[in-house]
This record gives C-alpha cells, structure tokens and sequence, in this order.
C-alpha cells in the first residue's frame, strides 16, 4: 500500500511513521522461521541487538527488497535508494537490555546525512515487552546533538541524550503487530525500555539511504576509534532502486 499524502506530511512533521500497510501473514511467517534458524545455527550471548545481520545472513536481504517497504521509503527520499544496513533486535523475555535516547546520525558514517530506518515487527511490541520510543518532532532541526558515551552492560548502545534536552514533550510509544514496520528518521530521538515483561520482543530494522549521499568508510573508521564502536566499517551496500549517484558507493552484488 503506497504512502497517502498525509502518511507522508505526518512523516514530515513527526520524523516518524507507522504506516497503514503491514507484512502480510505468510511473510511473518518466514521471518519467523529464518529469526530460529539464525538463533539456532549462531551462539550469542545475548541478541538484544546483532548489527550487520544480513552480511552474516544474507538470506534476509529478500525481505528489505519487498515493495511493502521499498515503495514507502521511496516516497520518503526518493527513487534512487541503497540498503545499507541491518539490524536485529530480539530483546530475551527477561532481562532484555534497554536501548538508550540517542539520534542514529551520532554514529552513522553518511554524507549528507540521511536515512529511513524501516523497523518491523516479528513479535508483538508494546510497552510492556520494550517497544520503540521517540520524542516527536525532534528530527525538525536537522542537526546533532551532544551525546555522552555510556559503557553500561545494561545498554545496548553506548551513545546516550539527557532526557533534559526534550523536557515538557511526551515520548511517543511504537506498538505494532507482527509484520506491522514503523518509519524513522536519521536525527529522530529515540530509545527503548528494557524487556521485563516474560515476552520476547523481536524486531528487524533495515537502514536506507538516499544514492546520492556516500557512505563514508574514512569516516566510520575515525567514528568508531572515537566512540569505541566495531560495527560500522564493513557494511555492504545494496542498491535496492533506481541508480547509484555517488561515485564513491561500492555497490555490492
């Protein structure tokens, strides 16, 4: 289902989206099936959060390529678009890490700097089990904000925002159904709560950038010595519609 004109004005303003189209029941099942078959063939600490997931999986490309997403993001940045990242989040039904506030350009190595994040649902998420909070509006500016670094186990980033730098505006929960996805923005601030609920809540986020900004692998070497971060450098880019138009992109096939 194609965005309306004020899915699209309400993106505009908000910074964020969940729109009315969703998954359909058979894809859900899919992800469902390749989300065990990952947990089963991988041995993780925890999955709270696994970046890169399809460079170590690349069955699960298929799904960023389906039109019920490609077609809403499209209409967002434009036709030319590369997938280049992804993420999974598949916090434990006790114990689930929480997410800090935090705005995914602090870390994200693009210039210019822009991207939608499409985050689906495979689970149920809602504010029992940690679902997605965003403080609307807060991408307006276009601009950073100052980050300090937390190193807590706790956390599953260690990029954090001071809830003083938004006082006096209420957070927007993200509830979804399975195969239900919401919409972001690269400067949207957002987080998410630990999972104490005795549910699991897992999601997938797959990252999309405009062709013609260049994803800067300089840059995220430099990013991650500053920030202690080791997942940014070896990302794959896939063009996903349209043409690349940036000559530094190493489009991968």
């Amino acid at each position: 289902m194609p965005l309306t004109a004020s899915e699209i004005a309400r993106y505009e303003s908000d910074g964020v989206l969940a729109p009315a189209g969703r998954l359909s029941p058979a894809t859900v099942a899919e992800l469902e099936a390749e989300l065990e078959r990952f947990l089963g063939i991988n041995t993780w600490p925890n999955a709270d959060f696994i970046p890169n997931v399809i460079d170590r999986m690349p069955e699960w490309r298929r799904f960023a390529m389906l039109p019920e997403l490609v077609d809403p993001v499209r209409a967002l940045i434009g036709d030319d678009v590369i997938l280049w990242g992804s993420g999974l989040f598949c916090k434990r039904a006790t114990g689930g890490r929480g997410t800090p506030w935090h705005q995914d350009g602090q870390y994200w190595p693009i210039r210019p700097l822009a991207t939608v994040t499409a985050w689906i649902a495979i689970d149920g998420v809602d504010t029992e089990n940690g679902c997605l909070r965003v403080i609307p509006g807060s991408h307006r500016e276009r601009s950073l904000l100052t980050h300090a670094q937390n190193d807590s186990p706790e956390l599953i980033l260690n990029q954090e925002l001071s809830p003083e730098l938004w006082a006096g505006t209420e957070p927007l929960d993200i509830v979804l159904e399975p195969g239900e996805f919401s919409l972001h923005d690269v400067y949207m601030i957002h987080g998410a709560n630990p999972n104490a609920s005795g549910r699991r809540r897992a999601g997938l986020a797959f990252r999309y950038m405009p062709a013609t900004s260049h994803y800067d692998r300089d840059l995220a070497r430099a990013q991650e010595a500053e920030m202690n971060l080791r997942f940014m450098v070896d990302r794959k880019l896939f063009l996903v519609s349209g043409e690349n138009r940036h000559p530094g992109n190493d489009i991968s096939r």
